[in-house]
């Protein structure tokens, strides 16, 4: 071969070598092209016609789309490695926490297709069936949306949103998302489950609703961090990085508010969720780990299912057995009766109808010192019946499992259809749970073997039952043999109820003996008020206790008596005087309480003692709110208290802070805003609504925390004869605020002072440190006495609906929320009281306000005729009432 033959060839050789190459190369491209397309994670959009798989995008676990700025993914995905059940879900991208899931209930297999096309979107089974699609569409779908805020929607070519993820929530809504009124969450089965569960969060117009099986187990507003702001309807609920709000639209006016444990900046980002076990969080997302801001309920208890059917829940979490049950091993979960002859029933359909068992063939198991979370939010069936009537009603329903006895009010609540956990109780409780069980042995034979059975489930009861009213036989004939011996014993009135009660909650009931020998026969008095002596006592065991001695009791002083025992016997809070017990001996009734040795904040604040520095008089704000927060948003029924002023605030060496005297206080239930048909309280601290016949509210109570605020700013008393130039005294900074004959010889030289005017007037001016008490000065900035002059300046407003809740009052002084400004329309009223204050005919003797309510009545002092309306605003001297 020549060398052209040669040339020539390998030319040739060459050249196919190239094109080879060139082809492989193309094919490569192509294919490796075509396996990234079906595999691509698609960025914002995706257009009809798209069919999608977890197996066809398993290189990226099954994720096919993300938001534009990459925030959540939509994806069809497995909620843990193992699980053989997958979803179509979105997620949050960074913490791969899923926020919504599409066929929560029909999961789907790896192979299972999802299809998007112009009439929504559709997943099919392995089968092809279709088992969730998007509502009928009557427009044309022209893309599918994943958007920034992690909504899902579907547009049409005008970018109208034809159906969108946010609508239809699942277990928890996110940052930006509004959750309209009537909504619900609802919980997952478990992490491995998205199966919807039993545990639901509806939003309702009046409040946010927790429910098991239909069945409520707590609201939002019954948080001590969640705080009502208004009465108006609610229409959404949003959440952002700065909080979580129910707001009243139009007007985007908030109506609850729930405070979170941590203030973070608003570009954090947050997730409401209710979790598997029925607890309701809010977690915020920061540093690249979850933090939990919110939980409720608090009570892990509260947890309708979280010790099983049956089960007892302690403090702490611990699960245990009523007696006559044992550990549930078959669903190891709750508890079953240990005698196997017993069964627990079912429930009926719901229609209340007998079952197939007949009411003889029940027996009922006690179950003591226990709660049960449904109480709380139904009504007896009946009331004033006995414990076999309950029994009864309990048996001839098949929806019932169980029932709750009032012993002394004789109240029959049942429990239908569900049965869950009970919660432990260490406090005496008037009513006593049952749980429902059928036996199902021969009731004709003679068999001995029923008889421990019935001793066991019927004798307590008897017992009880035999044993009081034995109790109240012996009482009566004691009575009667007593009158007939001595006509010198008060009349009937003398041996009323009270000698016979037993209040729930109550340590002790004390005998008078014991009374007298801790107080040495009542030697040492440390105060009096309107309806009795304070004195110092000593209990047995050391303990130091103030016996309040109650005098002269007409009709009206033993109901406030009633109440004032019901409602501290039943109430605990670090920022309430704790109640030890009671007693009741012939006219008289005595509480005992525990002993504050400070005494009452009048003693310390407008005595001649050295001045309490600024941040002492804040804390004793704080504390005082934090008590009345804790009154009219933390117990199950609101109470107003009625009377706060300086009195009825104790105080520590420590200085510890506890509110005091609730004889006057009001419970309400949260739907009751009726007005009281007398008027209560001391006059100076008694807000406008009470001479207007408008509703008395807790915003009556804020309306007196204000006046006493105005009073911790100033170290003397708001309505005082404030001494002339000259004649102040430089070391106590105040006269005319004690009682006797030496103010009664100063008053000519004193100028009246009505501090609220002045207070006023100052705030208008911007000269708050003019109002602080001079002893301190130098020592408060402009900024501290601003912030407490316009919080009592917004407490005293004329209108109730403008002053702040308590629970907002604490708010502002934690820092929480911002101040409010007071509208100075709704305080000109002050204007007029102080102008006439200050003439000399308005000089007023101490007394206690009680004016039935409608009525204009003259009040004589001095001669002089003073209207109610003017009098109510005039405060009374230092009254020694200290608890």
């Amino acid at each position: 071969m020549d060398n052209a033959t040669h040339l020539h060839f390998f030319k040739l050789t060459n050249s196919l070598s190239a094109w080879m190459a060139a082809t492989t190369t193309v094919v490569l491209l192509l294919l490796h092209l075509t396996t990234t397309t079906s595999t691509n994670i698609y960025s914002g959009t995706i257009t009809p016609n798209f069919t999608a798989s977890h197996y066809q995008f398993i290189e990226n676990s099954g994720d096919f789309l993300r938001s534009r700025n990459r925030n959540y993914t939509a994806a069809i995905a497995n909620p843990q490695p193992t699980s053989q059940s997958f979803y179509l879900v979105i997620y949050h991208t960074a913490s791969h926490t899923v926020i919504w899931t599409a066929n929560r209930n029909n999961p789907i297999s790896s192979s299972s297709q999802v299809h998007f096309s112009t009439t929504g979107i559709t997943i099919n089974n392995d089968s092809g069936k279709p088992i969730w699609s998007t509502p009928v569409i009557k427009s044309t779908v022209a893309a599918l949306q994943l958007l920034d805020s992690g909504n899902l929607i579907l547009i049409d070519q005008l970018n109208n949103t034809l159906w969108q993820s946010f609508d239809f929530p699942t277990d928890t809504i996110v940052s930006g998302q509004r959750f309209p009124v009537w909504k619900s969450l609802t919980a997952s089965i478990s992490p491995a489950d998205f199966s919807a569960g039993k545990y639901m969060f509806t939003l309702t117009p009046a409040d946010g609703v927790l429910t098991w099986q239909g069945l409520t187990y707590f609201k939002l507003s019954m948080d001590p961090n969640s705080f009502k702001n208004s009465d108006r309807p609610v229409s959404y609920l949003t959440l952002n990085g700065s909080g979580c709000n129910l707001v009243h639209d139009p007007g985007s006016e908030t109506v609850i508010k729930i405070l979170l444990t941590s203030a973070v900046s608003g570009s954090d980002y947050r997730i409401l969720k209710i979790l598997t076990d029925g607890t309701l969080v809010i977690m915020r997302y920061t540093n690249n780990n979850w933090v939990t801001d919110f939980t409720t309920p608090a009570d892990g208890c509260r947890s309708p299912f979280r010790c099983g059917m049956a089960g007892v829940c302690a403090s702490g979490g611990g699960c245990s057995c009523p007696a006559g049950f044992g550990t549930d091993r078959s669903s190891n979960s709750g508890c079953s009766l240990s005698d196997n002859s017993l069964s627990l029933p079912k429930s009926c359909d719901g229609t209340g109808s007998l079952s197939h068992q007949q009411p003889e063939n029940y027996v009922y198991f006690p179950v003591a010192g226990v709660k049960y979370f449904l109480i709380d939010f139904i009504n007896p069936v009946q009331n004033g019946v006995g414990l076999v009537t309950c029994q009864d009603i309990c048996s001839a329903n098949c929806s019932c499992l169980g029932l709750f006895y009032g012993n002394k009010s004789g109240s029959c609540y049942l429990i239908e259809n569900h049965l869950g956990s009970f919660i432990s109780s260490n406090e005496e409780n008037d009513s006593m749970g049952f749980i429902k069980a059928i036996d199902s042995r021969d009731r004709n034979s003679t068999s001995n073997s029923d008889f421990p059975m019935v001793i066991m489930v019927l004798l307590p009861v008897s017992g009880v039952l035999l044993i009081s009213i034995l109790a109240v036989w012996m009482r009566r004939t004691r009575y009667k043999r007593t009158k007939s011996d001595s006509k010198k014993l008060v009349d009937n009135s003398c041996l009323d109820d009270l000698e016979m009660f037993v209040i729930a909650g109550l340590p002790v009931r004390f005998g008078y003996e014991d009374l007298v020998e801790a107080t040495v026969n009542f030697s040492t008095p440390v105060g009096s008020g309107g309806f009795g002596t304070v004195y110092k006592g000593v209990l047995r065991d050391k303990t130091v206790v103030a016996v309040k001695k109650i005098t002269a009791l007409g009709s009206q002083g033993k109901k406030e008596f009633g109440t004032e025992i019901a409602i501290i016997g039943n109430i605990h809070h670090v920022n309430l005087v704790k109640l030890k017990g009671f007693c009741t001996h012939k006219r008289d009734r005595f509480l005992v309480y525990e002993y504050m040795n400070r005494g009452s904040l009048d003693r310390t604040l407008f005595g001649p003692g050295p001045p309490l520095e600024w941040q002492e008089r804040f804390e004793i704000a704080v504390g005082t709110a934090r008590g009345l927060a804790y009154l009219h948003s933390g117990c199950e029924h609101k109470i107003i208290h009625c009377d706060v002023k300086p009195e009825n605030i104790l105080l520590s060496d420590d200085m510890q802070v506890k509110i005091s005297d609730f004889g006057l206080s009001k419970l309400l239930s949260p739907e009751q805003s009726g007005l009281f048909t007398t008027m209560r309280g001391t006059r100076g601290y008694l807000a406008p609504e009470w001479l207007t016949n408008e509703a008395i509210s807790d915003k009556t109570d804020v309306y007196s925390y204000g006046m006493v605020l105005l009073e911790l700013i100033q170290g003397r008393k708001n309505c005082a004869h404030a001494p002339t130039h000259g004649s102040e005294n430089p070391t106590t900074g105040a006269q005319g605020q004690s009682s006797g004959s030496s103010g009664s010889q100063n008053r000519h030289r004193a100028r009246p002072l009505y501090f609220p005017l002045q207070a006023l007037e100052m705030h208008e001016q911007g000269r708050y440190l003019d109002l602080v008490e001079p002893r301190l000065a130098g020592r408060v900035t402009k900024d501290e006495a601003e912030k407490l002059v316009k919080l009592a300046l917004c407490c005293v407003q004329e209108e109730p609906s403008l002053r702040p809740t308590m629970a907002n009052v604490v708010a502002m002084l934690e820092g929480t929320l911002p101040v409010g400004t007071p509208r100075l329309e709704s305080l000109n009223f002050l204007r007029f009281y102080g102008r006439r204050f200050s003439e000399p005919s308005m000089v007023a003797t101490e007394a206690e306000v009680e004016i039935p309510s409608g009525f204009m009545v003259s009040i004589e002092s001095s001669g002089t005729s003073v209207s109610p309306d003017l009098f109510s605003y005039m405060s009374s001297q230092q009254q020694r009432n200290n608890y």
